[in-house]
Order: structure tokens, then C-alpha cells, then sequence
């Protein structure tokens, strides 16, 4: 990997025995990693001597041994699992959380992400209640954009600096008022490394699917093999553009056997 460039991971709910995830569809559950998975994960990233930041602190770092961490939609397992393993391992993270989401079964309750908050942790937001954003008119835009962090803000009692968009769907107008509401960067799904010359605006992350095995995850954190999953996302894309979001979920539900 080209010096000075640093990978951002992604991850969703993590899954412990006896508990019910969030969501049944293979879809979903493909982004699901068992807790066991992610502890061994960043188990393997001490022993690799690097370092886990958040958004803010990896937007800001030169080190080459780090990748940065985050969550998106704002599950409870982020609490519950995620927040003691990074905490004992001392890496940092940013947790993307869907506003409209918090209380609901399987995710955290504003309580529950004060004390995220409160442990440390940087707080994004995922938006206001998780529909694709290019899908939206302008104030359907403005009101998960904007209120969304409004909301979160009233909760952490901080200020969110960060944006991660819902499915990676972005565009030109979301960028105009993420910026506008005063947001610091927005974090899209493109599998590419991030670095100084990077648009802030335009991050990439690398999506840490169910049964990554260790040697793929260390390979990933070292940006190798990425140019594979760019290819793959140029055509999602395509086809995201060419058919329209519902028509795209409905093929690919069907594809993965939920319809």
C-alpha cells in the first residue's frame, strides 16, 4: 500500500449465540459477523503493530500502521460487544449511528449511545432513518442529513462531525448539504484507500463481510486486492444507476434467496 494511504473499515451487527440480530434477510446478514470473529480481528491487528482511530483521528494521522474503524446503523452489539474488545485491545472507533433507529428492538437507546459516547468513542451519524439518499428530493435530503444529527447531537451532548451514507449511495447533493450542515467529512461504501489527498468528502471504506477468514482481513488492512472489490462496486454502481435502487434489492433478494 502507497505510503501515507490508510484503509477504513467497515462493520454492521455483530452476533452473539442466543441473540436475535437486527435483521433476518441474507442481505443484512452477510455484513453480520459473529462477535468471535471481530474479537479475533482486532486481536490480529495488535499482532500486526497497528492501530485502530476514528474518523477524526485517522483524517488528521500519518501513521501507516493504521486503519481506521467503524459502525455503521447503531446496533446495540455496538455497546455491548465492540466498545469493551476495542477498549481492552486500546483501539478507537467511529459508530455511524441511524438516529431514527435508537430505541428500537436490537439497537441502542439513547442512553445507551450517551454512554458510548461517554466511554470515548466518536459518534458519526448514518443518517435519520436509513433510506438511500439519491432516492430523495432536496428536503427529504435536508431532513436526514441535518435533522439527523440535530438529533444526535441532543443525545451525545457533542458535535457529530461525520457523515456515512445509508447503502454507500451518494451524490453531488448529499456532499452540498453534509458540508452545509457543517459536517467535517462524508464516508461512502467505495472499496479504496483513503489518504491526505483524498476529498474528505468522498471517503472510502472496505465492508468486513461474514466469513472473512484472518488472512483475507490482514490482507484488507494492508489495501491489497482492493483494485478486485473497486471492480466489483463499478458495476454495482452501473447497475444501481441503470435500474434504480428497489428494482436493484428486489434482483439481488431474490438472487440471495429471500424472495
Amino acid at each position: 500500500m502507497p505510503e501515507g494511504e490508510i484503509v477504513f473499515l467497515m462493520y454492521h451487527e455483530l452476533e452473539l449465540p442466543d441473540r436475535a440480530v437486527c435483521q433476518s434477510e441474507l442481505g443484512y446478514v452477510r455484513y453480520v459477523l459473529p462477535a468471535s470473529d471481530f474479537r479475533a480481528q482486532m486481536q490480529s491487528l495488535k499482532r500486526l503493530g497497528m492501530h485502530g482511530l476514528s474518523v477524526s483521528d485517522a483524517l488528521a494521522s500519518t501513521d501507516e500502521y493504521a486503519v481506521a474503524i467503524t459502525f455503521d446503523d447503531g446496533c446495540e452489539t455496538d455497546l455491548l460487544v465492540a466498545a469493551p474488545i476495542l477498549q481492552e485491545l486500546g483501539l478507537g472507533a467511529t459508530f455511524y449511528a441511524t438516529a431514527g433507529f435508537l430505541g428500537r428492538p436490537g439497537y441502542m437507546s439513547p442512553p445507551q449511545l450517551r454512554e458510548l459516547c461517554d466511554l470515548g468513542f466518536e459518534i458519526g451519524c448514518h443518517s435519520l432513518t436509513h433510506p438511500y439518499l439519491t432516492d430523495l428530493d432536496d428536503s427529504g435530503l435536508r431532513r436526514e442529513i441535518v435533522e439527523g444529527k440535530r438529533h444526535l447531537e441532543e443525545i451525545a451532548g457533542k458535535p457529530i462531525k461525520h457523515f456515512s451514507c445509508p447503502g454507500g449511495r451518494c451524490d453531488r447533493r448529499v456532499v452540498e448539504i453534509a458540508r452545509a450542515a457543517e459536517y467535517a467529512s462524508v464516508a461512502t461504501s467505495r472499496p479504496h484507500t483513503n489518504s491526505k489527498s483524498t476529498d474528505p468528502f468522498a471517503l472510502g471504506r472496505v465492508a468486513v463481510m461474514r466469513g472473512t477468514s484472518l488472512r483475507t482481513f490482514d490482507g484488507l488492512c494492508r489495501g491489497r486486492g482492493l483494485w478486485k472489490l473497486n471492480a466489483r462496486d463499478t458495476v454495482q454502481a452501473a447497475a444501481h444507476r441503470l435500474v434504480g435502487n428497489s428494482l436493484y434489492d428486489r434482483v439481488r433478494s431474490v438472487l440471495l434467496g429471500d424472495g
